[in-house]
């Protein structure tokens, strides 16, 4: 049986916030226990505002609870006018996470008969206490930007070799098939680097450091355009004296993958290849003229597909000024 840090967090934190409530001679001292349970999260941002939030639907709940139980009474009656009224308005004030343990402390202003200001400070104190002690035990988050930084290298290098495969490919019918497995597996492996991402991004309380969010989202839009250059190529016949031009091509933008690449020197070649071209014979037979629109409909994808890696790194050299 494997104990996970959330859980071991978990534990800790719930220990310490009833340990404080009670000394602090609180009432109920187990509810800032549960209520740390219910706030550890994820990343230290999530903690954070799931806290803050709480505090909020818990002023909400109380302001509501003062109404219903001033004019009802402490009866069970009154509590379920109270849900009545305070369900609908957390959503409206997007306040619904702390909808349960907020009830939960409105429970005990009924069980008390009381709505003095002193038991509307224990609710809170339990509360604070609650939230404060998961926020705190969140602090400590393992650093995931080693994961990040290996997850990047290993993008790049299958990257890499769909980019070899194709330019070993041209002209081989069917061979294009096996690389549409490949091309899954990578915006799989992706989607694991942006969720990864995600959760650095969190756990970045002082700072705002999106890099790798916007990395792997480019590295995403990269992959689908990879997708469209196979389903391409799987329909067109690239004529004998062009496929030097184009392996070459994919050749060098697979030794050249890299994060820091900008992409320009990979679009000046593909103006070259552009270029030869238009200085080729027009079609003769209407097979001719549409295969050789699918190959410049080729290059355009191929074309898209560098500068968006182009446009990621102008993007981040003006952020860096």
């Amino acid at each position: 049986m494997k104990i996970g840090l959330r859980t071991i967090k978990t534990a800790v934190s719930a220990t310490l916030s009833m340990i404080v409530a009670e000394s602090l001679g609180l009432l109920y001292p187990a509810s800032a226990g549960i209520i740390s349970v219910l706030s550890v999260t994820n990343t230290k941002k999530t903690s954070l505002l799931t806290g803050f939030y709480r505090l909020l639907s818990l002023a909400l709940a109380t302001v509501i609870a003062f109404i219903c139980f001033s004019i009802l009474g402490f009866n069970p009656w009154a509590f379920g006018v109270f849900l009545l009224l305070f369900i609908p308005s957390a959503v409206y004030f997007k306040l619904s996470d702390g909808i349960v343990v907020s009830s939960v402390l409105v429970t005990q202003y009924l069980i008390e008969h009381n709505m003095s200001w002193t038991i509307i400070g224990n609710e809170f104190l339990l509360m604070t206490i609650g939230v404060g002690f998961a926020l705190l035990l969140n602090l400590y988050m393992p650093d995931t930007e080693k994961r990040l930084k290996e997850d990047q290298e290993v993008i790049e290098t299958m990257f890499r070799q769909v980019l070899n495969e194709m330019a070993e490919y041209l002209n081989q019918y069917g061979k294009e098939r096996n690389l549409f497995e490949k091309c899954d597996d990578l915006k799989t492996f992706i989607r694991t680097g942006e969720n990864w991402a995600k959760n650095h991004a969190e756990n970045q309380l002082l700072s705002s450091n999106d890099y790798y969010l916007n990395y792997f989202a480019m590295r995403r839009m990269q992959s689908n355009s990879l997708k469209d250059m196979l389903r391409l190529l799987e329909k067109i016949t690239i004529e004998p004296e062009q496929v030097e031009n184009l392996q070459k091509l994919l050749q060098h933008t697979a030794e050249t993958f890299a994060e820091n690449n900008d992409g320009e020197d990979i679009l000046a070649r593909i103006a070259q290849v552009y270029e030869a071209y238009r200085g080729k014979e027009l079609p003769k037979t209407r097979e001719e003229f549409e295969n050789r629109a699918k190959l410049f409909q080729l290059l355009q994808v191929f074309q898209l597909f560098i500068e968006i890696k182009a446009e990621f790194v102008r993007h981040q050299s003006e952020g860096n000024h």
